[in-house]
C-alpha cells in the first residue's frame, strides 16, 4: 500500500492561472481551479492492477481561495480573514489592517473616519474626512468615486475577508490610486449560514451589537446583518454612535447565469476632538482642542446607502462576462449645530463596470486575458456653506458631471512551468466640472470655475517566477494615475471661494519581491520606488503680505519620491504534541517619502507619515479553542510640517488578548487589552493643521491615541 498526494492545481508546476469558473472532472468528483487538495490511497495486488481509489477532499475557505488567486499577481498583495480579526475588538479598519506591511491605518476619536495610507498615498490628509489615495470596493464593485471615499460604510460587520492590493497591483480592479485598492468582501448565505449574535463592551463607553442571519434556499442564498455601536470617547468631545444594515442576496438562474445584490446602509454621528500640540499631549492627552468644542465640530451621516449588483454569464469553459452596477448616496453635515458656518455635503454617484475574462492556449501555454471598462460619475454632488446664526447660504460648490473612467486590457501568459509574464494597459479619463458661487468676493488668483478633461495611459509589465511550488519571486514596472477628489478643489469654508485647478498625480513604480512558505516560515518581502509627479500636497498659493498671512491649500507639488520596504513574516516557533502552537506574526514598514528637488524644501521628508512602523504579535493557540497572546506597535517620529521643523514623538504601545472559541464554532469569548502602559501618544498627524512651516514652534497638528483600554466580547451561532 502506498500514498499518492497532490497539493495545488492539476497540470502545472506551481498551479499556474486557472479561471475560477473552470472545473476539472475526475470520475464523479469535480475539483475546481487552484483549490484542489486531495490524497489518494492506492492498494494493488501482485498483478499490479489498480483495485481501489479513495479520494479525500479538503475544503478551503473563501479567504484562502482569495489568497491563492492574489498570489497570481506579480506584486505585493495580501488577504485578511475577518475571523482572525474577531478574536479581539472589531471596531474600525485599524483593527483589520494592523499587521499589513506597507499599510498605515490610524484611528483618532474612535470613529470610522480613520487615516489610511498605502505607500505614502494621501499623505496630506488626516482623520475625519473622506479617504484619499486608496480605492475601496465592496465585492469588487467601487465605493470610491470622483469625490473620494466616504468612511461610514467602511465598517467590519458583515465582512468575510479583506483583500489588500498595494499600488498598481490593483490593476484588476481598475484602481486609479497611488496606494492601490482595499476590497471588502461581504458574507453570503453560504459563508455565514444560520443565526449569529456578537456583543462587545469596553473602555471609553464602547458597546457594539451585531446580529445576522443567512442561508440557502433552492437556487438562491441570503445574508442580512444588523449592527449598532456607541462610544463615549477617551477624549472629551469624541462621542460617536452608528447603526447599519448589510445584506447580500444571490440567485443562480442556470449553471451559466447568476446574479448577486449587495445593499449597505449606515447612519453615523461623531464629535471631533481635532488636534493637540506636543505640550498639550504630554500634559493631558484626554483634553480637547477648545477651538473645536467652541465651533461644535461634528460629523453627521444621516443615512448613506450603497446598492450594488453583479451579474455573471459563462459562455463556455473558456470565457465569462461580468456586469456591475452601483448606486451610492452619501450625504453628510459637518458641524450641524455650529454657529460658525455648518457645511452640508450632498453626494450621489453611479458606477458601472463590465469585465470579459477569457482563457486560451498560446503555443501550448496558458494565456488568460481580461478586458474591463469602469466608470464612476457624480449624478449630484456639492457642498453648501451656511451662516451659523441666520442660516443664510454663503457658498455653493457644485461638482455635477465629474467622472473617472478606465478601459483596461490585461494578460497573464505562461512562458514556462515556472515563469509567468503579466502585462496590461489602462486608458484613463478624468473629468472634473467644478463651479463655485460665493456671497463674498473672490480675491484669489483662481477662477470660480474649473473644467478638466484629460486622457492618460497607464501601462504595466511584470514577471513572477516559482523557485519552488510554494515560493515565488516577482517584479513589475507600472504607472498609476491618481485623480484629485472634487472637494479638494473647493471644499468647505467660505474662505475657499475659488476652484483650485488640480490635475491627477502620476507615479511610475518599480517593484521587486518574494513571498511563500518554507517549513515554519510564511512571509513576504517587497521593495519599491515610485517617481511621483504632481502629488497633492499642502502648497503656498498666495504669498504673505504685511497685512495678510500666507494662504495655503491642497495643490499639485513639485516632483516627489516614494520608496520603501514592506516585510511580513509568520513563524511557528513551537508545536506541541497535542497540536498546540506558538506563532510570531511580524510586519515591518520602511517609508522614505521626500521631495525630489523642491525649490523651497529641497529633499525634505513629506509630513504626516512615520519612517518606521513595526507590529508584532506572539500568540499561543490550542486546537481545543483556547488562545492567548501579546502584541506591540512601535512607530518612529513623524514630521508635522513641510519644513521638517516639528515632529510628532515616536512611541511604542503594548497589548494583550485571550479567548476561547468552541470547537463546533457555536460560541466564543475574548478579552482584548490595548495600550497596557497607558502611553500618551499621537496616533496620526494632519499637516494642514500644523501650517506650511511651523518654524519649530508649537502647532496643534497631533491626533491623540487612546489610553489604556480593556474590551471584551462574546458571540453565539444558533
Amino acid at each position: 500500500m502506498s500514498w499518492l498526494s497532490f497539493d495545488g492545481d492539476i497540470g502545472g508546476f506551481a498551479g499556474g492561472i486557472k479561471p475560477l469558473w473552470k472545473a476539472v472532472s475526475i470520475g464523479t468528483l469535480v475539483l475546481c481551479g487552484s483549490n484542489l487538495a486531495m490524497a489518494a490511497e492506492v492498494s494493488s495486488n501482485t498483478d499490479t492492477r489498480l483495485q481501489t481509489v479513495v479520494v479525500k477532499g479538503e475544503k478551503k475557505s473563501e479567504a484562502q481561495k482569495a489568497e491563492a488567486r492574489l498570489e497570481e499577481v506579480a506584486g505585493s498583495t495580501s488577504v485578511v480573514d475577518n475571523a482572525e480579526v474577531e478574536k479581539g475588538r472589531a471596531s474600525t479598519l485599524e483593527d483589520v489592517l494592523t499587521l499589513q506591511p506597507g499599510v498605515l491605518a490610524q484611528s483618532a476619536g474612535g470613529n470610522d473616519a480613520i487615516k489610511i495610507s498605502i505607500r505614502g498615498s494621501g499623505a496630506n490628509t488626516g482623520t475625519g474626512v473622506f479617504r484619499d489615495g486608496v480605492q475601496f470596493l465592496f465585492d469588487g464593485l467601487s465605493v470610491t468615486g470622483p469625490g473620494g471615499t466616504p468612511y461610514e460604510l467602511l465598517e467590519m460587520s458583515g465582512v468575510n475577508y479583506t483583500e489588500v492590493l498595494r499600488g498598481a497591483n490593483a490593476f484588476q480592479y481598475g484602481a486609479l490610486s497611488l496606494g492601490g485598492a482595499i476590497n471588502l468582501v461581504t458574507h453570503t448565505g453560504v459563508t455565514s449560514p444560520g443565526n449569529y449574535a456578537r456583543f462587545e463592551v469596553g473602555s471609553f463607553g464602547w458597546r457594539k451589537q451585531h446580529l445576522s442571519t443567512g442561508g440557502v434556499v433552492d437556487n438562491g442564498d441570503y445574508y442580512v446583518s444588523l449592527s449598532n455601536s456607541e462610544r463615549d470617547g477617551y477624549q472629551d468631545w469624541t462621542f460617536t454612535k452608528a447603526k447599519g444594515v448589510v445584506s447580500n442576496f444571490g440567485y443562480r438562474f442556470s449553471p451559466k447565469l447568476e446574479t448577486r445584490l449587495i445593499i449597505r446602509y449606515r447612519e453615523e454621528f461623531h464629535e471631533n476632538a481635532a488636534t493637540l500640540t506636543r505640550t498639550q499631549l504630554k500634559d493631558d492627552s484626554s483634553q480637547t482642542n477648545p477651538t473645536t468644542v467652541a465651533s461644535s465640530g461634528t460629523g453627521t451621516k444621516e443615512g448613506s446607502s450603497w446598492v450594488g449588483s453583479k451579474t455573471s454569464y459563462i459562455f463556455d469553459d473558456d470565457s465569462k462576462l461580468e456586469f456591475g452596477l452601483v448606486y451610492h448616496n452619501y450625504p453628510q453635515i459637518l458641524s450641524k449645530k455650529s454657529t460658525v458656518n455648518p457645511n452640508h455635503w450632498s453626494w450621489r454617484d453611479v458606477n458601472t463596470s463590465l469585465r470579459y475574462l477569457r482563457s486560451d492556449q498560446l503555443f501550448g501555454h496558458q494565456s488568460d486575458t481580461t478586458l474591463s471598462l469602469t466608470n464612476t460619475r457624480h449624478l449630484r454632488a456639492g457642498v453648501k456653506t451656511y451662516n451659523g446664526v441666520t442660516r443664510e447660504l454663503l457658498k455653493d460648490a457644485r461638482y455635477d458631471g465629474s467622472s473617472d473612467s478606465v478601459i483596461a486590457l490585461g494578460n497573464e501568459l505562461e512562458l514556462t512551468n515556472r515563469l509567468w509574464l503579466s502585462s496590461g494597459l489602462s486608458l484613463v479619463n478624468i473629468r472634473r466640472d467644478i463651479d463655485v458661487w460665493s456671497s463674498t468676493p473672490n480675491t484669489s488668483p483662481y477662477s470660480q470655475n474649473y473644467n478638466h478633461d484629460n486622457w492618460s495611459l497607464a501601462p504595466r509589465l511584470g514577471l513572477r517566477y516559482y523557485l519552488t511550488p510554494d515560493i515565488q519571486v516577482f517584479g513589475n514596472v507600472s504607472r498609476s494615475i491618481d485623480p484629485a477628489s472634487t472637494w479638494m478643489s473647493s471644499g468647505s469654508g467660505i474662505a475657499n471661494n475659488y476652484a483650485v485647478p488640480l490635475v491627477e498625480q502620476k507615479g511610475n513604480t518599480v517593484e521587486f519581491g518574494i513571498r511563500g512558505k518554507q517549513g515554519i516560515f510564511d512571509g513576504s518581502l517587497a521593495i519599491y520606488r515610485s517617481w511621483v509627479k504632481d502629488e497633492r500636497l499642502n502648497v503656498e498659493i498666495i504669498p504673505a503680505t504685511l497685512g495678510r498671512a500666507a494662504v495655503t491649500s491642497t495643490f499639485n507639488s513639485s516632483p516627489t519620491i516614494h520608496q520603501g520596504l514592506e516585510a511580513g513574516l509568520d513563524t511557528r516557533l513551537w508545536e506541541g504534541g497535542d497540536g498546540a502552537e506558538v506563532i510570531l506574526r511580524q510586519a515591518y514598514t520602511f517609508n522614505d517619502f521626500y521631495y525630489e528637488n523642491d525649490e523651497r524644501f529641497r529633499a525634505n521628508e513629506l509630513p504626516g507619515l512615520p519612517r518606521h512602523v513595526y507590529h508584532a504579535e506572539l500568540q499561543w493557540q490550542h486546537p481545543n479553542g483556547f488562545y492567548a497572546g501579546v502584541n506591540l506597535r512601535s512607530v518612529s517620529k513623524t514630521p508635522v510640517d513641510y519644513a521638517n521643523t516639528l515632529y510628532a514623538p515616536s512611541y511604542t504601545i503594548f497589548g494583550a488578548r485571550a479567548g476561547y472559541e468552541a470547537p463546533d464554532k457555536r460560541w466564543s469569548v475574548f478579552l482584548d487589552l490595548k495600550n497596557l502602559t497607558d502611553e500618551d501618544y499621537a496616533t496620526a498627524v494632519q499637516p494642514l493643521y500644523a501650517g506650511y512651516n511651523a518654524a519649530g514652534t508649537e502647532q496643534a497638528g497631533l491626533f491623540v491615541g487612546d489610553g489604556f483600554g480593556a474590551f471584551t466580547g462574546v458571540s453565539f451561532r444558533f
